[in-house]
């Protein structure tokens, strides 16, 4: 089972969003833990992965040999990827 980590910048991004869709969020970090191949997909041109949560991705790094999930950045679909 993976632990996850929540960066400091996706902890704030992610407590400025509404309580509906931070709880939408919340549950798809969970269900990381135990299979996160499953549902996460490469970013093109990056080393990072992104899941979706409705209108919303989560950008993170995975470390396998630590069994670690770093939660990078979370916003909306239309933001996010500018950055990366």
């Amino acid at each position: 089972m993976f632990e996850i980590y929540i960066s400091d910048r996706a902890q704030k991004q992610l407590n400025e969003l509404p309580k509906t869709i931070q709880n939408r969020i919340g549950y798809v970090i969970e269900r990381l833990k135990i299979r996160p191949y499953d549902i996460v997909e490469k970013i093109i041109g990056s080393p990072f992965y992104r899941v979706k949560a409705g209108s919303y991705r989560i950008i993170l790094d995975i470390k396998n040999d630590k069994m670690i999930i770093i939660v990078i950045e979370v916003g909306h679909r239309k933001k996010i990827y500018k950055k990366f």
